[in-house]
């Protein structure tokens, strides 16, 4: 049961430790769109998209309008698209990214991905023609991200893969060259690429996802510097428990928000995830609770062990929510 305390607190937290819900991102399926008419294809991707996430963005407005909480971005990650695609040129790629990002704008989304591909062992043809159009497809959209999985800890590195993709980068940063190279910062490239992930830009949904899902990242590390600086001079123990304490309540209020957006949505939530992630806001760094935690300045002797340290003390208040 809520106390007074506790509003206050979460109040305090919203307005002066810039905790927020940094994003709010369902993720769809695409595996019943696959035709081996690209035009079908393509059509069948827009519908299933702009209907799945219909309200999403209005269901989020109206979720910070209830509770007061910023929620920062909307977005959408779809199965990789290589797969969907898998017997497309890489034009036609491309005109899948364009219809992606079409679908995100209708609905008014920040971001979409699963613009993506796994070329661990070897690169199957669809996956080969995506990673060629990259650079075209992110001059052409917005909204649409790209992940490229290169490396796994079983198979390897495909060192081709990694090649080709450092050409892709230069010359996806000279097509976008009159923006700031945007387009680079839509790429990511991985070794072990987790198998679902909400999290732009390396966002896909899972193979063993369900057709829809909601996933909620909550941002905070404000509010985890304002709390080691609240606590002051002490022992690793009380500095780990001060931590966790923390993330669990920041924890909770993104348990909140997913299970709300869940409910209304009509779909299943999946993971509630604690990001440190910093914002331009003065103070809203990981280096700014290093330095709080007692380190002279990051990047000095014991920043490895710091961040170590808390890390694992995030992770365990958050497993404390679940």
């Amino acid at each position: 049961m809520l106390n007074t305390q506790d509003i206050l607190e979460t109040v305090r937290m919203i307005r002066e430790e810039n905790l927020d819900i940094r994003t709010v991102t369902m993720g769809i399926s695409l595996f019943d769109c696959i035709s081996d008419d690209p035009s079908r294809l393509e059509q069948k991707i827009y519908d299933k998209i702009t209907t799945s996430a219909k309200n999403l963005v209005s269901v989020c407005e109206d979720l910070e309008r209830t509770y007061g909480i910023p929620i920062v971005n909307k977005r959408i990650s779809v199965t990789p698209i290589s797969y969907v695609g898998a017997g497309l040129s890489s034009d036609g790629f491309v005109r899948l990214a364009k219809v992606l990002e079409r679908a995100a704008s209708d609905l008014g989304v920040n971001f979409i991905g699963g613009y993506s591909a796994h070329v661990q062992k070897g690169a199957i043809k669809g996956a080969s023609a995506l990673i060629e159009s990259i650079p075209q497809a992110m001059l052409e959209t917005e909204r649409v991200c790209s992940s490229i999985n290169v490396a796994t800890t079983k198979a390897g590195i495909n060192m081709d893969a990694v090649k080709r993709m450092g050409e892709i980068i230069k010359d996806t940063a000279y097509l976008t060259r009159d923006r700031d190279s945007i387009g680079c910062a839509k790429i990511v490239v991985f070794a072990n690429m987790p198998e679902d992930n909400p999290f732009m830009a390396g966002a896909v949904h899972g193979i063993g996802e369900p057709d829809t899902v909601i996933n909620v990242g909550v941002s905070g590390p404000g509010v985890v510097a304002a709390a080691i600086k609240e606590v002051g001079k002490c022992d690793f123990s009380i500095l780990a428990e001060t931590i966790k304490r923390i993330a669990f309540k920041i924890t909770r209020v993104g348990q909140l928000i997913a299970a709300e957006a869940a409910k209304r949505l009509g779909v299943p939530y999946g993971i509630v995830d604690l990001s440190l992630a910093p914002t331009p806001a003065a103070g809203d760094s990981v280096a700014e609770i290093l330095e709080n935690m007692g380190l002279e300045c990051t990047g000095t002797h014991g920043t490895t062990a710091a961040l170590a340290l808390l890390n694992d003390a995030v992770k365990k208040g958050g497993d404390m929510a679940t």
